[in-house]
């Protein structure tokens, strides 16, 4: 059933932007109304690379990027909260009995709403990549606890790599299982999407059918299935701020879980609802549109356009990637591309984000606010 009033502008937009070379491919996958009452459209475009690529369809896998902080880490520290083992305001001194007075402090809430303090981003790569594969995570964190805060703890949000890769270890400390191995069993299996959402262990690419990302000048190759951060590949394809790959209709699936988790319905994830509900909710840092682990529109330019409410929340992705979750129209909106493929200078994507969610918001009738 199409959804759309009018499909054909979407489309549009989605073939122009292949055309221009925003992207070579795109996926979109689009929900609406509440559980009882659901409908879908997906539409795909483009292909998985600009020169010979597979056209891209429901089994493409993206490079998901930084949505792997929501829809990974985010939602496996719901799965501890909920057993009781942690709570948002856990201090990192807990989990890391050696780090610096500076950083004993810093909470869990203030990690997952990017207030913490550390600094956006390291290339951490350049010296991880020397040593052998079974030290380098631990060697990562001393040398992230041991960085100079930036500005004050919670007087501004930096967005931070450093602090969900603080984050993925905690998850990995308390629950004493790898964090890919703890996604499958927590989010990814319950929901039916053990194939088509998941990381790479080892930087070994599971068979399927992946969209390319970029030409790396590091590894000196063209990736497709190899996870484009640099820092999560010297993790082995694992970590807290980046990793997950996934199809259009697995993270539509997931974002939908979410959504029906925030107003409360019953749901295979061992999330609390009212857990969710605090993470949703815009923290007060000064001048940040951050919740916990989610971003929420802000009051213009948002990548979501002009028509999501203000209780929103989503997230994007460095290689093209975003989702958003609208609670008051039940509307989730999927946007899955490779916009760094061949080059991450590519920033075209900036443009066409906000066009194609007023697009969609456009064809499902929401566009009168």
């Amino acid at each position: 059933m199409n959804i759309f009033n009018n499909i054909k502008e979407i489309e549009t937009i989605c073939h122009a932007g292949a055309e221009a070379r925003v992207f070579s491919g795109v996926g979109i996958g689009v929900a609406t109304g509440t559980k009882e009452a659901r409908q879908q459209a997906k539409i795909f475009c483009g292909a998985t690379r600009h020169e010979g690529g597979q056209q891209v369809d429901q089994t493409t896998l993206f490079d998901l990027a930084s949505l792997t902080k929501p829809l990974a880490t985010t939602l496996l520290l719901l799965t501890l909260i909920q057993e009781g083992v942690i709570a948002p305001e856990d201090p990192v001194a807990r989990f890391f009995a050696d780090a610096p007075t500076d950083k004993a402090g810093i909470t869990l809430r203030e990690l997952l709403c990017h207030c913490s303090g550390l600094a956006a981003y390291q290339p951490y790569y350049k010296t991880l990549s020397s040593e052998p594969p079974a030290t380098r995570k631990a060697t990562l964190c001393r040398t992230i606890l041991a960085e100079p805060l930036q500005y004050s703890r919670g007087t501004k949000a930096v967005y931070s790599d450093l602090g969900f890769l603080l984050l993925g270890m905690v998850v990995e400390e308390v629950s004493g299982k790898r964090l890919d191995v703890l996604f499958q069993e927590r989010i990814a299996m319950p929901l039916g999407l053990a194939e088509t959402l998941f990381f790479n262990q080892d930087n070994l690419p599971r068979p399927g059918h992946y969209a390319a990302t970029e030409f790396c000048p590091w590894r000196g190759r063209l990736l497709a299935g190899e996870v484009s951060d640099e820092n999560c590949f010297a993790l082995g394809g694992v970590a807290g701020h980046a990793g997950l790959f996934g199809t259009t209709t697995a993270v539509l699936t997931l974002i939908e879980a979410i959504h029906d988790l925030w107003l409360g319905e019953a749901s295979p994830l061992a999330i609390n609802p009212g857990n969710l509900q605090d993470f949703v909710i815009r923290q007060p840092t000064p001048g940040s549109t951050w919740a916990l682990g989610f971003d929420t529109p802000s009051a213009s330019g948002s990548t979501s356009g002009h028509f999501f409410s203000p209780r929103s929340v989503g997230h994007l992705g460095f290689t093209g990637t975003s989702f958003w979750i609208d609670p008051d129209q039940h509307v989730m909106v999927v946007l899955l591309t490779n916009r760094v493929h061949p080059s991450r200078e590519n920033n075209t994507i900036k443009a066409f984000r906000p066009a194609l969610h007023d697009a969609v918001m456009r064809g499902l009738g929401l566009a009168n606010q």
